[in-house]
Protein backbone atom coordinates (compact mmCIF):
# COMPACT_ATOMS: atom_id res chain seq x y z
CA UNK A 1 0.00 0.00 0.00
CA UNK A 2 2.43 2.50 0.89
CA UNK A 3 4.02 1.87 -2.74
CA UNK A 4 0.97 2.46 -4.64
CA UNK A 5 0.31 6.29 -3.78
CA UNK A 6 3.76 7.18 -4.96
CA UNK A 7 3.48 5.22 -8.11
CA UNK A 8 -0.33 6.73 -8.42
CA UNK A 9 1.19 10.12 -8.13
CA UNK A 10 3.95 9.28 -10.32
CA UNK A 11 1.51 8.12 -13.11
CA UNK A 12 -0.75 11.16 -12.35
CA UNK A 13 1.81 13.25 -12.47
CA UNK A 14 3.25 11.67 -15.79
CA UNK A 15 -0.56 11.83 -17.38
CA UNK A 16 -0.68 15.60 -16.34
CA UNK A 17 2.78 16.55 -18.21
CA UNK A 18 2.06 14.15 -21.39
CA UNK A 19 -1.37 16.31 -21.57
CA UNK A 20 0.51 19.41 -21.28
CA UNK A 21 3.04 19.04 -23.51
CA UNK A 22 0.21 17.13 -26.20
CA UNK A 23 -1.75 18.25 -28.99
CA UNK A 24 -2.13 21.29 -31.92
CA UNK A 25 -1.96 24.02 -28.68
CA UNK A 26 0.79 23.24 -27.16
CA UNK A 27 2.48 26.17 -25.53
CA UNK A 28 5.11 27.46 -27.71
CA UNK A 29 7.64 27.18 -24.40
CA UNK A 30 7.52 23.79 -24.68
CA UNK A 31 8.64 23.18 -28.17
CA UNK A 32 10.56 26.83 -28.95
CA UNK A 33 12.16 25.57 -32.05
CA UNK A 34 11.02 27.84 -34.58
CA UNK A 35 13.48 30.40 -37.13
CA UNK A 36 13.11 33.13 -38.87
CA UNK A 37 11.34 31.41 -41.88
CA UNK A 38 8.53 30.35 -39.17
CA UNK A 39 8.28 33.86 -37.75
CA UNK A 40 8.11 35.01 -41.78
CA UNK A 41 5.35 32.51 -42.41
CA UNK A 42 3.07 33.36 -39.99
CA UNK A 43 3.31 37.04 -40.19
CA UNK A 44 3.10 36.92 -43.57
CA UNK A 45 0.29 34.02 -43.95
CA UNK A 46 -1.89 35.74 -41.27
CA UNK A 47 -2.85 38.93 -43.06
CA UNK A 48 -2.90 36.55 -46.41
CA UNK A 49 -5.75 34.67 -44.87
CA UNK A 50 -7.26 37.57 -43.79
CA UNK A 51 -7.87 38.59 -47.39
CA UNK A 52 -9.10 35.45 -47.88
CA UNK A 53 -11.85 35.75 -45.60
CA UNK A 54 -12.46 39.34 -46.81
CA UNK A 55 -12.77 38.07 -49.85
CA UNK A 56 -15.45 35.50 -48.66
CA UNK A 57 -17.27 37.77 -46.83
CA UNK A 58 -17.33 40.47 -49.63
CA UNK A 59 -19.08 37.67 -52.11
CA UNK A 60 -21.48 35.92 -49.48
CA UNK A 61 -22.75 39.69 -48.62
CA UNK A 62 -24.50 38.96 -51.98
CA UNK A 63 -28.07 37.72 -52.93
CA UNK A 64 -28.32 34.93 -56.27
CA UNK A 65 -25.01 33.58 -55.75
CA UNK A 66 -23.84 30.18 -57.29
CA UNK A 67 -24.74 28.00 -54.32
CA UNK A 68 -21.47 25.99 -54.88
CA UNK A 69 -19.19 29.47 -55.02
CA UNK A 70 -21.49 29.95 -51.37
CA UNK A 71 -20.39 27.13 -50.21
CA UNK A 72 -16.76 27.33 -51.05
CA UNK A 73 -16.19 30.74 -49.44
CA UNK A 74 -17.94 29.96 -46.30
CA UNK A 75 -15.30 26.42 -46.21
CA UNK A 76 -12.27 29.15 -46.97
CA UNK A 77 -14.45 31.13 -44.12
CA UNK A 78 -14.46 28.63 -41.66
CA UNK A 79 -10.69 26.78 -42.54
CA UNK A 80 -8.43 30.32 -42.22
CA UNK A 81 -9.81 31.97 -39.37
CA UNK A 82 -8.64 29.22 -36.73
CA UNK A 83 -5.36 29.11 -38.52
CA UNK A 84 -4.91 32.96 -38.03
CA UNK A 85 -5.88 32.14 -34.51
CA UNK A 86 -3.01 29.50 -34.15
CA UNK A 87 -0.31 31.09 -36.15
CA UNK A 88 -0.83 34.39 -33.99
CA UNK A 89 -1.00 32.32 -31.06
CA UNK A 90 2.85 31.43 -32.09
CA UNK A 91 3.60 34.38 -32.94
CA UNK A 92 2.77 35.40 -29.60
CA UNK A 93 4.70 32.80 -27.55
CA UNK A 94 7.88 33.98 -29.99
CA UNK A 95 7.33 37.46 -28.91
CA UNK A 96 7.40 38.49 -32.27
CA UNK A 97 4.99 40.91 -34.04
CA UNK A 98 1.75 40.10 -34.89
CA UNK A 99 0.11 41.89 -38.01
CA UNK A 100 -3.28 43.37 -38.34
CA UNK A 101 -5.85 40.88 -39.86
CA UNK A 102 -8.54 44.52 -40.07
CA UNK A 103 -8.26 47.76 -40.64
CA UNK A 104 -4.86 47.79 -42.92
CA UNK A 105 -4.19 50.94 -44.37
CA UNK A 106 -3.38 50.32 -47.77
CA UNK A 107 -4.05 46.91 -49.46
CA UNK A 108 -1.69 48.08 -51.98
CA UNK A 109 1.00 47.61 -49.54
CA UNK A 110 0.51 44.08 -49.07
CA UNK A 111 -0.23 43.29 -52.69
CA UNK A 112 3.27 42.49 -52.76
CA UNK A 113 2.84 39.57 -51.19
CA UNK A 114 2.21 36.22 -53.43
CA UNK A 115 -1.53 36.42 -54.48
CA UNK A 116 -2.63 39.41 -52.90
CA UNK A 117 -5.71 41.27 -54.10
CA UNK A 118 -5.09 45.33 -54.68
CA UNK A 119 -8.24 48.06 -53.20
CA UNK A 120 -9.19 48.09 -57.11
CA UNK A 121 -9.82 43.81 -56.94
CA UNK A 122 -11.65 44.18 -53.43
CA UNK A 123 -13.70 46.91 -55.05
CA UNK A 124 -14.16 45.28 -58.06
CA UNK A 125 -15.38 42.21 -56.30
CA UNK A 126 -18.17 44.34 -53.76
CA UNK A 127 -19.07 46.29 -57.35
CA UNK A 128 -19.72 43.72 -59.26
CA UNK A 129 -23.22 41.73 -59.23
CA UNK A 130 -23.54 37.86 -58.15
CA UNK A 131 -22.93 36.26 -61.25
CA UNK A 132 -20.27 38.37 -62.13
CA UNK A 133 -18.83 38.29 -58.51
CA UNK A 134 -18.98 34.51 -58.11
CA UNK A 135 -16.61 34.32 -61.65
CA UNK A 136 -14.09 37.25 -60.14
CA UNK A 137 -14.48 35.65 -56.84
CA UNK A 138 -12.94 32.46 -58.36
CA UNK A 139 -10.39 33.71 -60.34
CA UNK A 140 -9.30 36.35 -57.67
CA UNK A 141 -8.82 33.17 -55.44
CA UNK A 142 -7.76 30.72 -57.61
CA UNK A 143 -4.60 33.93 -57.73
CA UNK A 144 -4.81 34.04 -54.28
CA UNK A 145 -4.55 30.58 -53.86
CA UNK A 146 -1.45 30.13 -55.96
CA UNK A 147 0.63 32.73 -53.34
CA UNK A 148 -0.39 31.06 -50.08
CA UNK A 149 0.92 27.79 -51.71
CA UNK A 150 4.17 29.25 -52.64
CA UNK A 151 4.51 31.22 -49.00
CA UNK A 152 3.65 27.62 -47.70
CA UNK A 153 6.18 25.56 -49.91
CA UNK A 154 9.01 27.90 -48.14
CA UNK A 155 7.59 27.18 -45.48
CA UNK A 156 8.16 23.70 -45.52
CA UNK A 157 11.25 24.40 -47.23
CA UNK A 158 13.02 26.59 -44.39
CA UNK A 159 10.83 26.01 -41.40
CA UNK A 160 12.13 24.69 -38.49
CA UNK A 161 8.75 24.27 -36.46
CA UNK A 162 6.99 21.44 -36.77
CA UNK A 163 2.94 22.72 -36.33
CA UNK A 164 4.12 25.43 -38.96
CA UNK A 165 5.64 23.33 -41.37
CA UNK A 166 2.65 20.52 -40.83
CA UNK A 167 0.73 23.55 -41.54
CA UNK A 168 1.82 24.86 -44.51
CA UNK A 169 1.65 21.25 -45.67
CA UNK A 170 -2.07 21.05 -45.07
CA UNK A 171 -2.49 24.45 -46.74
CA UNK A 172 -0.18 23.42 -50.15
CA UNK A 173 -2.71 20.52 -50.11
CA UNK A 174 -6.30 22.04 -49.12
CA UNK A 175 -5.22 24.97 -51.17
CA UNK A 176 -4.34 22.72 -54.42
CA UNK A 177 -7.78 21.06 -54.32
CA UNK A 178 -9.59 24.09 -53.94
CA UNK A 179 -8.22 25.48 -56.97
CA UNK A 180 -8.55 22.26 -59.39
CA UNK A 181 -12.74 23.08 -57.81
CA UNK A 182 -12.63 26.72 -58.62
CA UNK A 183 -11.21 25.82 -62.12
CA UNK A 184 -13.62 23.55 -62.61
CA UNK A 185 -16.57 25.67 -61.28
CA UNK A 186 -15.15 28.23 -63.55
CA UNK A 187 -15.72 26.10 -66.55
CA UNK A 188 -19.34 25.31 -65.97
CA UNK A 189 -20.42 29.58 -64.72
Amino acid sequence: MNRTIPLLLIALVTAALLTACGGEDTAVGSDDRHNDTDVAFAQGMIPHHAQAIEMSDLLLAKDGLNPQVAKLAARIKAEQGPEIETMTGWLQGWDEDVPPTTGMESMDDMSSMEGMMTEQDMGDLEAAPADEASRLFLQQMTEHHSGAIGMAAQETEGGTYPDAIALAEGIIQTQQAEITAMNDLLARL
